[in-house]
Parts: C-alpha cells; sequence; structure tokens
C-alpha cells in the first residue's frame, strides 16, 4: 500500500476521533450540543475532504489517462444504476437480517445521524456530502482496491464491509453494510472511476435523508417493514 494511503487513513481516522475534542470546544461558544456536533463535523471532514483530495492526486491524474477507466457517460449511467442497486441491496439485506435472524429493522446509527439533523440542518451535509467522498476513498479506493490487487473482489469486500460497518459502530447490522460493500465495490470495479460510487452513495443518502427527515421514528420503521415485505414477497 502506497504510504499517502496510509495518510489517507490517518487523516480519517483524527478526523473521526477529533469529536471527542472539537465538540466541546465549540459548546464553549454558546452552542447547543447539536449545533456543536454539527459546526464541529462540517468544519474537520471539510478539512479532511481537502487533505484526503490532495494526497490522491497522483491517483487522480492516473485514472484520467488510464484508456480502461469509463468516460463521463459510463459513469453517470452507472451512478444512476448504482443507485437502485444499493437500494435493493440493502432493502434486501435488512428483510433478511429481520426475517431470517431476528434483527429489528432499522439502524440506530442512522437514526441518530437524523436526530442531530433535524435539530441542526446544516449537519446534513456530512452525510450527503462529505461521508460518501470519504468513505469511498477510504474504504473501496484504499482499502477494497488494495486488497483487491492481491487477492479476489469478494475477499476484498467482506474485509473492506466488515471495518466499514466497525467505523459506523452497527455490528448487528453487518450483512447491510456487506451488501452495500458489494455494490460500490462493483460499481468502482466496472467502471475503474471512484467517483461512480461516491456519486451514487450521495444520491442513496440523499433519498434516506429526504424520506427520513420529516418521520419520527416509529413511521420509520413502520415504512421499514412496508418494504421487507415487498422484498420478501418479491423474493417468494
Amino acid at each position: 500500500m502506497p504510504k499517502r494511503y496510509w495518510y489517507i487513513i490517518m487523516t480519517y481516522v483524527i478526523t473521526q476521533l477529533s469529536a471527542l475534542i472539537g465538540v466541546p470546544i465549540a459548546k464553549e461558544f454558546g452552542l447547543s450540543n447539536f449545533d456543536a456536533i454539527a459546526v464541529w463535523s462540517v468544519l474537520s471532514f471539510t478539512i479532511a475532504t481537502i487533505i484526503i483530495l490532495l494526497l490522491l492526486k497522483p491517483d487522480i491524474k492516473e485514472v484520467s489517462m488510464s484508456r480502461d477507466a469509463s468516460g463521463a457517460g459510463g459513469v453517470i449511467l452507472w451512478s444512476i444504476a448504482g443507485v437502485f442497486l444499493a437500494l435493493f441491496a440493502q432493502g434486501l439485506a435488512a428483510a433478511i437480517e429481520s426475517n431470517v435472524f431476528g434483527i429489528p429493522p432499522g439502524s440506530e446509527n442512522t437514526m441518530g445521524l437524523m436526530e442531530i439533523a433535524r435539530e441542526s440542518p446544516l449537519f446534513i451535509l456530512l452525510p450527503v456530502v462529505f461521508a460518501p467522498i470519504t468513505e469511498e476513498i477510504i474504504f473501496r479506493k484504499v482499502i477494497f482496491g488494495s486488497i483487491y490487487k492481491r487477492t479476489n473482489f469478494w475477499i476484498a469486500v467482506l474485509f473492506s464491509a466488515l471495518i466499514f460497518g466497525a467505523f459506523h459502530f452497527d455490528f448487528k447490522h453487518m450483512l447491510v453494510y456487506f451488501s452495500m460493500g458489494v455494490v460500490f465495490a462493483f460499481l468502482y470495479v466496472k467502471t475503474k472511476r471512484i467517483i461512480t460510487p461516491i456519486v451514487a452513495h450521495m444520491a442513496m443518502n440523499s433519498f434516506v435523508v429526504v424520506t427520513q427527515y420529516f418521520l419520527d421514528e416509529e413511521d420509520i420503521r413502520r415504512m421499514q417493514e412496508q418494504l421487507e415485505t415487498i422484498f420478501i414477497g418479491g423474493i417468494l
């Protein structure tokens, strides 16, 4: 793995941990807890995204000169298709978790993020913009890509998805993270451009934010159960 990849990982980890110091500092300026989380998250991830993109500059230049990578049309097409694939994979994984393993629908991680977003809308920038960029670079470009070069697609997806789930502290829904890892890794391999899963990830997160922003927890769970019924019914 190139040294710059380790710097990218370190930047991401430091940014995640920085909230432990940054949020209390932000609250000293009179901000509420939610506003402090939102302001610090957006500020820290803005800086982190810039640093990560600068570190990734050699890779971006290499891809722009590659004849194997998809053009703009292919990226747009697969980004759109990727949204539907991601939503289907996530719904199917959630249905399996609920009906086979008895895991209740709904991610506490997602609900926690949406609670912050409702109290401080600035926070929406994190799941819609910064998370897709940094996560796809970290988990697909760096981790999945590095393992994929030495092993095969499924081993690379398994390891990158496990790490992806671990960073979200949502181990109950590891199958959902694995399903997302499969789709986004497929988009990356298919087009050989990391921008494709980034755009698909942004669109999917935007859909989730829009649909859940105005719903309470009970409405969200009811909608998830209805979707699971549709997925299971379609399979059977």
